[in-house]
């Protein structure tokens, strides 16, 4: 694996931001296919399939991993942005949902590595390796509809991940910490990570809570989301075109046109 460039960057915005990332001449930035909201004069963008993490990859590792990416419902390639010019030069990355944008040094984090939901990766310095990882018990996986499939980031640069909402930082002392399945948006590899059903048969039914929790334990920083895609589509989900509300609120009417 690559060393990671090190690039420059800015959070920008409030409740829906986006990450500028300054690029010096020669250096690169993975993305998300279709993440890029601008770029500066000197800057180029190619599709190719991979990280570029490890440049001696073959085809057949090459197909592997962007078969992967397909596992996780992401697209078969990524985006590498490049600085061709001979000046310094800014591209902005914006996610496909209001939210936070989150930065990692992954250089700090044990193992060099951090865990993170399958559509929460956003862009990450050249050099970064973006794989997948299963969930230990694969029938809590299977079962909890949340959890299964992960994206592991290695690297020694920084990553950006997003996440909807507002955004919570928790570091765990040898504790548990059990969290709705959706608002798990990235933890440290150390941490130990299941999807349990979340209690008693009754709870589970008339609770509202869900029927399954995540199970975070151990020693490491966890971050989680107020309002993960899921929750935003359920909430906006009465005022859509189909919905039997007539003129109720500013948003129906506004979907409805």
């Amino acid at each position: 694996m690559a060393s990671s460039h090190e690039i420059d960057y800015q959070i920008k915005g409030e409740s829906i931001q986006i990450v500028e990332v300054e690029l010096d001449p020669n250096e690169t930035v993975i993305a998300e296919a279709g993440a890029m909201l601008y770029m500066e004069d000197g800057i180029t963008f190619e599709a190719k399939m991979g990280d570029g993490a490890n440049p001696k990859q073959g085809l057949f590792d090459k197909l592997l991993s962007a078969g992967s990416r397909i596992l996780t419902g992401e697209s078969l390639f990524m985006t590498h942005f490049t600085n061709r010019g001979n000046r310094r030069a800014k591209v902005g990355f914006s996610a496909p949902y209001p939210g936070t944008v989150i930065p990692v040094d992954l250089s700090q984090s044990p193992g060099h590595e951090l865990i993170v939901q399958k559509d929460g990766f956003l862009c990450a310095a050249f050099g970064t390796k973006v794989s997948i990882t299963f969930n230990r018990r694969l029938g809590s996986g299977l079962v909890g509809g949340e959890g299964f499939i992960l994206q592991k980031l290695q690297g020694d640069g920084k990553a950006f991940v997003h996440a909807g909402g507002t955004v919570i930082e928790r570091t765990l002392n040898n504790e548990t910490l059990r969290v709705d399945t959706g608002c798990v948006v990235a933890f440290e590899s150390q941490i130990h990570f299941d999807v349990q059903a979340s209690g008693s048969l009754r709870s589970m039914v008339f609770g509202g809570e869900g029927i399954f929790l995540a199970t975070l334990q151990g020693s490491g920083k966890v971050w989680l989301q107020s309002m993960p895609i899921r929750k935003l589509v359920q909430a906006l989900a009465p005022y859509g075109r189909n919905s039997s509300k007539e003129g109720g609120s500013l948003i129906g009417s506004f979907l409805e046109d």
